[in-house]
């Protein structure tokens, strides 16, 4: 079948390959000249904010946002594979992509498709990691390299927490990392003297929220899920605070600090009756 004859495939079957061919197309000579000067580097922003208008639609449990997100960040891949298919180094292209995923899959699976034995999903992880340390040749290395590599810092402190924990370097119980969380406030409250740009002050905050994470991990609450959840929660509440002010004809430029503690108190205690 030839390209042309793919990009009109309606196979439901093979769509994935009709979209490899019609990326395949608008590379080519004659094909759309923004997709042909893409490169891997110039295209790196949209793989990050599709995925993220994907966590997007997933939280929104926008199920028919979802699926057109996912398109969007299978285009991605796609995109990547196809102009790796065009380097002489590299040589791959989408079917090795998911072949090396396949493989993959499988070998880091052997309780599903070998003999191997785990007892939950707990030990399902622990394995995954202890096979994929083999695999790259890292077990002689240090337990933590590259770990979360590429994550935005809350992620990867999330990852770092999670992954040491299971060496067994953890608090006890909860009260251990709250009692630590109060011990990092304490020292945070020593640099309200030192002046902005002293190094100190970042340090302290970063060892407080780092600890605030590995609380978040403890409880098995996501840190980047909660704290957007916080974010919306604040927005919701800040924009019925402006309602409210300008219900009685105040803008937030003229409001004063206790007329804005007053509507937030409000707005508090009108989501609670609810």
């Amino acid at each position: 079948m030839t390209d042309w004859e793919m990009i009109h495939c309606q196979e439901p079957a093979r769509q994935v390959e009709r979209a490899v061919s019609i990326m395949h197309r608008l590379r080519q000579p004659g094909g759309c000249p923004w997709d042909a000067e893409q490169t891997h580097d110039s295209i790196i922003s949209s793989l990050i904010e599709e995925c993220y208008e994907c966590i997007d639609a997933i939280r929104e449990r926008d199920w028919e946002h979802l699926r057109e997100e996912l398109g969007d960040v299978l285009l991605q891949v796609i995109f990547h594979a196809e102009m790796a298919q065009e380097n002489p180094d590299a040589a791959f292209g989408m079917n090795e992509v998911a072949r090396e995923l396949a493989d993959k899959l499988v070998r880091r699976h052997p309780h599903v498709f070998g003999t191997a034995a785990v007892e939950n999903a707990e030990g399902v992880i622990s394995q995954w990691d202890a096979i994929k340390r083999r695999e790259h040749s890292i077990e002689d290395k240090p337990y933590l390299q590259d770990c979360g590599k590429g994550l935005p810092a809350l992620l990867q402190a999330y990852k770092i927490t999670k992954k040491v924990a299971k060496v067994g370097f953890d608090w006890p119980d909860h009260a251990g990392v709250v009692e630590k969380i109060r011990e990092e406030t304490d020292e945070v409250e020593e640099t309200l003297a030192l002046p902005d740009a002293d190094s100190h002050v970042a340090e302290e905050l970063g060892d407080l929220l780092f600890v605030v994470v590995n609380l978040c991990r403890r409880r098995k609450v996501d840190p980047e899920l909660a704290l957007f959840n916080a974010n919306r929660k604040f927005e919701r509440r800040f924009n019925a605070v402006e309602d409210q002010l300008k219900a009685q004809g105040v803008n937030l430029a003229q409001a004063t600090l206790e007329e804005m503690e007053a509507a937030w108190q409000a707005v508090k205690r009108t989501e609670s009756a609810l």
